[in-house]
């Protein structure tokens, strides 16, 4: 065989087995990403699972005063809006609980809605509260809004709080 053929052959192998080892990696790429696929999912459930028993967690901790559970809910930098309007961060939190300033004896849940995005979820729903706080009686229907966010060691922690009173029509202000 002429050496020029011997070459081309011999290129054209190259290029062959290049194209084999293409096409492998390929089809190895898309089944890695189909056994993927059905990660998410799982995981979606997972979380929505550790949410959940968080939200009822952070009840407990609330109705029964219970400042330890609460500072393992809440991140360091926790910033909540009250009902009233008014900022407040981990330790006013804690305080006040700790001082008895908050009250709470009835708090249902309902309407729960749990969004993803990232290392972040966002719960939003309906709360019927009795209770009582130093400026006076809190209770009623509420709609808050939950933020959690995974810390560096992969546990979620609440790191923002909003509620606002629901207003029924011809209700007094």
């Amino acid at each position: 065989m002429p050496v020029f053929m011997s070459k081309t052959f011999s290129s054209l192998g190259r290029r062959f087995a290049l194209g084999r080892m293409f096409v492998s990696v390929l089809v190895l790429a898309l089944c890695v990403n189909s056994l993927d696929a059905g990660q998410p999912k799982v995981k979606k459930h997972e979380n929505r699972r550790q949410i959940d028993q968080m939200e009822l967690a952070w009840r407990d901790a609330l109705l029964k005063s219970d400042t330890n559970s609460m500072s393992n809910l809440l991140a360091d930098d926790y910033m909540a809006i009250t009902a009233n309007g008014t900022l407040q961060t981990k330790d006013q939190t804690l305080a006040n609980l700790r001082a008895g300033k908050v009250h709470i004896t009835a708090l249902d849940f309902s309407d729960r809605k749990v969004r993803f995005y990232g290392k972040t979820a966002l719960v939003t729903s309906l709360a019927e509260m009795k209770g009582s706080t130093a400026d006076g009686d809190v209770s009623g229907s509420f709609r808050y809004t939950r933020v959690y966010v995974r810390d560096q060691q992969g546990a979620w922690k609440i790191v923002s709080f909003e509620a606002s009173r629901i207003r029924h029509p011809g209700a007094g202000k």
